[in-house]
């Protein structure tokens, strides 16, 4: 497992030992505090030869002085001090992560010459910390730095961040290690091989979150045959590990106030069924329940932080197999809904888990508004990249809430078009609909889909296929599995929709 930094925070004083971070804004200037890392002004000799200003992300290390009870010096640059922020603290604190390395004992001096660094500063810096040094290693036995020779894995790293307001950064910083661990479950979720995460499992990590707090109930083959879910369970008739619905509910807010809700696609493993995918890459379709996963992690997150909201996560467990049993391109299943659905290709299969999901989640909950998630196309990747998710959604403020949240927590989304040019294309001679309409905006007539069962509910869809795995590194996600949705959804939450 991933050996997380352990954290804490404390007043201003000179380091004993172990490694002394310092943050330097732009201009180069050193604090008090920092300076006093510092007695015989190794860093003023050395920046100008690294050519070091305090460039946001830049880092410039020095062994310490003869005398000095520390081993290393490292100066982080912060960049502009007009230019920081929540995110860019959280930046902030993964450049502090990245020369860690196998330090144990750390020392952060989160004090700048020129600005004053707040508690909610110095908390995220911590968050942003543990974000970075996330690393998904469960499966390894053993570690090999290049000469052939078996180590042991290094001991978490203690990290003191001294600021000048410790007792409120550790209060702060309590709220966003809520997030952070949820950010971690959906990361650990979609990192899981296949072969040990089924429906089963996931539902049984779910039901992990009442510890918390959250109400979950999980749904059997047998219950939502009798609910009339045919679309979802024609996906996972062709697996022999039975499909689950999950739901987490978390009653923060008061008690007559409608929730908000979240649904995710769940699929464990999508091989496509009949219509196969290619073997190339194929591996990546554990990842395929990244919207669940974010739907996961964001009620652990609500419940860890005891969010005053009511909230309710729903997630389609399922895995698309070929099998003798399997559904065929050409099968015509009955939704929840009673809407029927000719399945032309078994590989657009998410749309129809959501579809029974979204409507058992309008029709139980009446909440004030529904977001699905899902790792649901590719055509998404074409238009988008790696750096949005596809939103589409049928009200204006709810797109414009989340598309703040997503500049605010940099999980950014960009919103597609709907309309009935497109909803025509997945009309069917057949039945009242297909499940997909042909080769041209495949993003959107999927998002058409979902909208048949989602009534005047107020909407969002993300297309998140680029962003929950193989998305691009950044500063705060070194892994495959990113964790996308859960940062982006607690901040519409904290922002827009709690009391």
């Amino acid at each position: 497992m991933t050996l997380m930094p352990t954290i804490s925070f404390a007043k201003f004083a000179a380091p004993k030992k172990g490694t002394a971070i310092v943050l330097v804004a732009e201009g180069g200037s050193l604090s008090a505090a920092a300076s006093a890392c510092d007695p015989g002004a190794a860093f003023a000799r050395a920046f100008p030869v690294a050519e070091f200003t305090g460039k946001s992300g830049s880092s410039v290390e020095v062994l310490a002085p003869e005398g000095s009870p520390l081993d290393r010096l490292v100066a982080v640059g912060a960049g502009k001090t007009g230019e920081l922020n929540e995110y860019v603290w959280l930046k902030l604190g993964g450049s502090v992560a990245a020369q860690l390395r196998k330090a144990v004992d750390v020392t952060v001096v989160a004090e700048l010459a020129d600005a004053e660094v707040s508690a909610a500063d110095a908390a995220n810096l911590a968050a942003g910390i543990l974000l970075r040094s996330y690393a998904f290693e469960k499966y390894k036995t053993r570690k090999d730095e290049g000469n052939g020779k078996e180590t042991t894995p290094a001991k978490p790293a203690k990290i003191t961040i001294q600021c000048a307001d410790p007792t409120g950064a550790k209060k702060v910083f309590a709220n966003a290690q809520a997030v952070v661990d949820g950010v971690v479950l959906a990361r650990d979720l979609v990192n899981e091989p296949a072969n040990v995460l089924g429906p089963v499992e996931f539902a049984a990590q779910a039901k992990e979150l009442e510890k918390l707090g959250v109400k979950v109930e999980v749904l059997t083959e047998k219950e939502m045959k009798k609910l009339g879910m045919g679309a979802l369970l024609g996906v996972a008739q062709g697996s022999v590990r039975p499909p689950r619905l999950v739901i987490m509910q978390w009653n923060g807010g008061k008690a007559k106030d409608k929730p908000v809700a979240f649904v995710g696609k769940g699929v464990v493993f999508d091989s496509g069924g009949v219509s196969i995918k290619p073997a190339s890459g194929m591996e990546d379709m554990k990842g395929d329940m990244g919207g669940a996963a974010a739907v996961t992690g964001l009620m652990h997150a609500l419940a860890a932080r005891k969010a005053k909201v009511n909230a309710v996560g729903i997630i389609g467990c399922v895995e698309n197999m070929v099998d003798g049993n399997a559904q065929r391109p050409g099968d015509i299943v009955t939704s929840m809904s009673g809407q029927t659905i000719e399945v032309l290709n078994t590989d657009a299969e998410g749309r129809l888990v959501l579809a029974d999901a979204l409507w058992y989640c309008n029709d139980r909950f009446e909440p004030k508004f529904m977001i699905d998630l899902a790792t649901l196309t590719g055509a998404i990747m074409v238009a988008l990249g790696q750096n949005y998710a596809g939103l589409f959604s049928n009200n204006d403020e709810l797109s414009a809430n989340l598309s703040a949240a997503g500049q605010a927590s940099q999980e950014r989304v960009w919103r597609m078009p709907l309309g009935t040019e497109y909803d025509k294309l997945i009309d069917s001679k057949n039945a009242d609909m297909k499940n997909i309409g042909g080769r041209y905006g495949g993003s959107i007539t999927a998002a058409q889909f979902l909208q048949r069962f989602v009534k005047d509910t107020p909407w969002a869809h993300l297309d998140i296929a680029g962003t929950a795995m193989g998305a691009q590194a950044n500063e705060i996600n070194q892994s495959w599995g990113s964790g996308f949705g859960v940062r982006l959804l607690d901040q519409l939450v904290r922002d827009h929709y709690e009391a």
